[in-house]
This record gives C-alpha cells, structure tokens and sequence, in this order.
C-alpha cells in the first residue's frame, strides 16, 4: 500500500500531513480524516491504510502544526490511563487554541490540497474524524455543503457548537458515541436536532465503550466497537461516494 509524507500549504504555514492511497493505480474517492487529541501516530497511519484499501485516497493533517511537526508532543507506545494526565496537560493549550474559526481556514486549504492530487477523483469528498476530530470534521462538513457528502465522527464532541452548526450540514452523518461520553437522554436530544434539519444521519452509542475506543494504543480500546466503526465508515462512504 503506497503511502506519502507530504505538506500542506496553508494560511498560517504548512501542514504535515500523511497519506495512504490504494494499491491499484488511477484515481480514487478522497477521505480527510481528522486524528484523535494525539495526532498522527503509528495507530493513525494503520488506520488510514485499512481505509485506503476499500479504495480511497486517505489524507491525515497534523491539525497542530503551528505547534511544530507531528508528533508535536512526545508519546508513549502504549497510552495507557496513568499518562493522560500528563499528555493532556500538555495537549490542552493546543486544542483550546485551535477555535472554530481555525479549523475552518485549515479546512480550506486541506480541502484544496486534497482534491488537487493526482491520484484524487472528481466529485464529492468525505470526511472523518475522531475525539476532537471529529469536531473538527462536522466544522469542515458545515463550511463545506457542496463538496462534502458524508461527514462521519467516533467518540467525539459532534454537538460541541451547538444546533445551529448542525443544521449547516448537508452530509450523509454517522456518529459513533462513546457510552461514557453521551447519557441517552443527551443522544435523544442530538437525534432530534438531526432529524429536525431533515438529514440523512446514524447515530447511536456503542454499547460497552469508553471514550476512544477505536484506537488500539490506549486503554480504552474495544476490538468489537472498532470493528464496528469499521461497518459503519464503509457503509456510509458506499453509500456517498464511489470507488473505481
């Protein structure tokens, strides 16, 4: 599976980005997905390359390059619950830094990249996300109505700035939510903003799971729930987009 390093001119710099594509040549449907918190890692890399070999064209920005290349903090193999504090505490600044409104600006320019690579098919895109990424992906989706057709997030604040960012979108949704992170009367609540801007959306609690469950180097990792976010992903993007 071919991957690349490549670097994303924006308006503040440029963005270290990482890309999968698949094996056969030509050109494919385009992923942006946004990473966890953590950023762009060997987990995230496997990731995308799983992806990339349902035939998409797969592309990670390090979403906090303004603090440096990825990673931009040092990392452990394994993320394990005694660390986070002490990972987050350095995270946080970089995440309360990176407003709305940024996320918007970088999201043109990845968009832009995106779509301009040769190896990237006309048409619509989709985007992904995870944690804060998944924040980061519905922002870029609300911004973005006539390119984005599917808009997916895991374990991630999709609600964070409220209906009316909502009622922007136009995507395709799936969200997958923790069951540590949302109660049921707090899902019923988003469900019904959801379905009161007439959209086309899945969204549901993972039985069983704590916040991050899909990736593999932290504690909070569940095999079934990744598994199902793998049937969702691929439903919602078989649906939206389409693969040569």
């Amino acid at each position: 599976m071919p991957t690349k390093t490549l670097h994303i001119p924006t308006a503040d710099g440029q963005a270290d980005a990482f890309a999968a594509l698949p094996d056969a040549g030509g050109r494919h449907p385009a992923v942006l997905m946004y990473p966890d918190g953590f950023g762009i890692r060997p987990v995230l890399r496997q990731m995308a390359g799983e992806l990339a070999e349902h035939g998409y064209y797969v592309l990670i920005p390090n979403v906090f390059y303004r603090h440096g290349p990825a990673p931009v903090i040092e990392l452990p193999e394994h993320i394990g619950d005694e660390a986070r504090t002490a990972i987050f505490a350095q995270l946080m600044p970089m995440i309360k830094t990176h407003t709305a409104e940024r996320t918007r600006s970088d999201a043109d320019d990845y968009l832009r990249f995106l779509t301009a690579q040769p190896e990237v098919s006309s048409g619509p895109v989709a985007v992904t996300g995870y944690c804060i990424g998944g924040l980061m992906a519905v922002r870029t989706a609300a911004a973005h109505p006539g390119q984005v057709a599917a808009v997916a997030g895991f374990h991630a604040p999709v609600g964070a700035d409220g209906p009316d960012l909502l009622s922007k979108l136009t995507a395709q949704l799936h969200f997958g939510h923790a069951e540590s992170d949302i109660t049921p009367e707090a899902l019923k609540e988003l469900n019904e903003t959801l379905k009161a801007a007439a959209l086309s959306y899945t969204s549901e609690i993972y039985p069983g799971t704590n916040h991050g469950f899909t990736m593999s180097d932290t504690d909070a990792f569940n095999p079934a729930a990744l598994q199902r976010h793998w049937d969702r992903l691929l439903s919602l993007l078989g649906d939206t987009l389409t693969t040569s």
